[in-house]
């Protein structure tokens, strides 16, 4: 599976974007998919999961609330949309294929990746 991740750029804080994960070469539909980002200096973190048929999401507290995780398994795409952006969200984000079909926050459990997008929030 190659993973494609779009939709980064500029926003201001307070503000939204939407990003998006296609799968190439081969369908993701029965795998979990997840966002991750990573900060200059910092380490990677999960900041959205949702499960094979997007019946599960899940999300940390620093985002909750703020971000929603998609899917439209037709498109094989998903989706993160981020609203209330804040300085600290700017990151590259990236999206991962899990090995399996429900929702983790363990990257290692991800083995394919996007080759992220950077959001960079101002204030």
């Amino acid at each position: 599976v190659q993973l494609q991740a779009s939709g980064g750029g500029l926003v201001q804080a307070g503000g939204s974007r939407i990003l998006s994960c296609a799968a190439s070469k081969r369908t993701f539909t029965n795998n979990a998919v997840g966002w991750f980002r990573q900060a200059p200096d910092k380490e990677r973190e999960f900041v959205a999961g949702i499960s094979w048929n997007g019946a599960s999401t899940t999300y940390p507290d620093s985002v909750k609330g703020r971000f929603t995780i998609s899917r439209d398994r037709a498109k094989n795409t998903v989706y993160l949309q981020m609203s209330s952006l804040k300085p600290e969200d700017a990151a590259v984000y990236y999206c991962a294929a899990s090995r399996t079909s429900s929702t983790s926050s363990v990257s290692s459990q991800y083995n394919y990746w996007g080759q992220g997008t950077q959001v960079t929030v101002s204030s």
